[in-house]
């Protein structure tokens, strides 16, 4: 077995390296998650800097090939390969800290971001496939079939690389786990193809290892133990869970969070009612639609609305569709979410769901999904998408979608490209503030409110209903509507956050 190791000891060598770079781009979405989201933009930087970080290995793998065809020295660039690995695990934290608290426009902290943790092990990674055709290379008679197979094996250990990632290493090892197994599979590989040297520099490369992988745990040993951070990857989204006392009310909670910018769902630890002023707006529905019995809820992060409205609605039943089947569970862990024989719970894309849902069937509809950048995830903002809203609705139903946006300024733009969409489809639209006291130039939690007929007030307006009417706020419309085919919603949201900056 050593022999046939031995024997085949370049061809590992690329099929485990070109496996290790795509699961090194793919977990880098999850680590710059907490502090600049998972938008396209993260996407695009991450994509198009370890490309080009690539590249230029190929180009000095194929210069350094020809001047010095040495196995030793390819086994120098993936050691000092996974010493980059193991340099992006030690100082990831203080990095994104640095570069989310600059500040400035979304594309330049994610390029940044991409170019200083990534790069680096992505250019030696780059270095191995044309070195090690170098080096299996006999003569020019065989130079094709050589090239050919070699970067054939890198692309299939890359395809292999992307689908474990995916699914496997992100949902059950974690994105920080899974960047030390990387550098330990680089260390071993490097291992296999020379034996080690025990130089000043292989020697600080392991002690980086070892104190960025003891750094790491003891970090999340301690915030999980003395501030009760839970911090983990699931299928869709990286999840941290926190406590905190609230700086208004002086409360206790506990809140939920996928995006670095603003949490999904958080309540109080004393009575477990929602922090979130937001919440108490889909109340509107009792005044508007007051006979709802049959109600959609789409997004469900910690269940803190399909739990406050079933409480005071015993008579109805509620639909949640939620994408991450991880998030319900932590619901029922971490956010007194229990069986309930009124609640439904769909784990798929609410836009699938909506394509495929029966007309007419129900009374309202909740919108409280988010995706990155404290935007609706596009596929659900859109005139196809609010038509599919609209006739799952049946006579006089009532929609009521929670919107992260600004009223005034770049911030608005969203906001008012929604106004101006379900204005297409719907009779009657209304937003309302969810905090009446901050300005319309600050990023904060729209209402939006629109009926299939107009939005008579059919129930009673009690003090809490009158102010939350109270609450309403006109908008111009004027934002092209937004289409499957066009909806730039992450630019909007990434240019209004850019201007809040400033």
């Amino acid at each position: 077995m050593h022999t046939l190791v031995a024997r085949f000891a370049l061809e590992l060598a690329v099929v485990v390296c070109g496996a290790l770079v795509m699961a090194f781009e793919i977990i880098g979405s999850r680590i710059v998650a907490p502090y600049i989201g998972t938008s396209t933009y993260i996407w695009t930087s991450l994509i198009g800097v370890i490309l080009a970080a690539l590249s230029l290995g190929y180009w000095i793998g194929g210069r350094f090939a020809d001047r010095r065809p040495d196995v030793k020295i390819l086994a120098s660039a993936i050691f000092l390969a996974g010493g980059a690995v193991s340099l992006t695990v030690l100082v990831k934290d203080v990095v994104l800290s640095a570069i989310q608290g600059a500040g400035g426009r979304l594309e330049i902290r994610s390029i940044a971001a991409a170019v200083i943790l990534f790069a680096p092990a992505s250019v030696l990674l780059g270095f191995v496939t044309p070195y090690a055709v170098k080096l299996r290379t006999l003569s020019l008679a065989d130079s094709g079939k050589t090239v050919g197979r070699l970067y054939a094996l890198s692309t299939v250990g890359s395809i292999a690389g992307t689908f474990a990632a995916g699914f496997f290493l992100i949902p059950f090892v974690g994105s920080t786990r899974t960047l030390y197994l990387i550098a330990a599979s680089l260390f071993v590989v490097s291992l296999m193809l020379a034996p080690f040297a025990l130089t000043k520099l292989n020697l600080a490369l392991l002690i980086v290892f070892v104190f960025g992988t003891a750094g790491s745990e003891m970090m999340a040993y301690y915030l999980r133990t003395v501030h009760n951070l839970i911090d983990l990857d699931t299928e869709y989204s990286r999840v941290q869970i926190y406590e905190a006392v609230h700086t208004e009310t002086g409360r206790p909670y506990r809140a939920i969070a996928t995006d670095p910018y603003f949490a999904q769902s958080a309540m109080y630890l004393d009575d477990n009612s929602p922090v979130f002023e937001y919440v108490k707006f889909f109340g509107l529905v009792d005044h508007v639609k007051p006979d709802s019995k049959r109600v959609l809820m789409i997004g469900g992060a910690g269940y803190t609305v399909p739990r406050e409205y079933l409480k005071y609605h015993p008579d109805s039943r509620m639909d949640v569709v939620e994408i991450d089947p991880k998030m319900t569970d932590l619901a029922r862990e971490y956010f007194k979410l229990h069986e309930d024989s009124r609640l439904t719970i769909f784990h798929q894309d609410g836009r699938v769901f909506l394509n495929q849902a029966p007309p007419n069937t129900y009374d309202a509809v909740f919108v409280d999904a988010f995706g990155s950048l404290f935007s609706i995830p596009f596929q659900l903002t859109t005139i196809e998408a609010v038509r599919r809203i609209h006739d799952s609705l049946n006579e006089n139903g009532v929609v009521i979608a929670n919107i992260g946006s600004a009223l005034s300024g770049h911030g608005s733009r969203f906001l008012r490209a929604e106004f101006t969409t379900y204005r297409q489809i719907f009779s009657d639209v209304q937003l309302f503030k969810a905090r009446p006291d901050k300005p319309d130039e600050s990023l904060q939690n729209v209402i939006l409110v629109a009926c299939k007929k107009a939005c008579v007030n059919r129930g009673p307006a009690d003090l809490r209903t009158t102010a939350l009417l109270n609450s309403a706020v006109q908008l111009e419309p004027g934002v092209a509507v937004l289409s499957d085919d066009l909806a730039p919603v992450e630019f909007y949201n990434a240019v209004g956050m850019s201007s809040l900056d400033k």
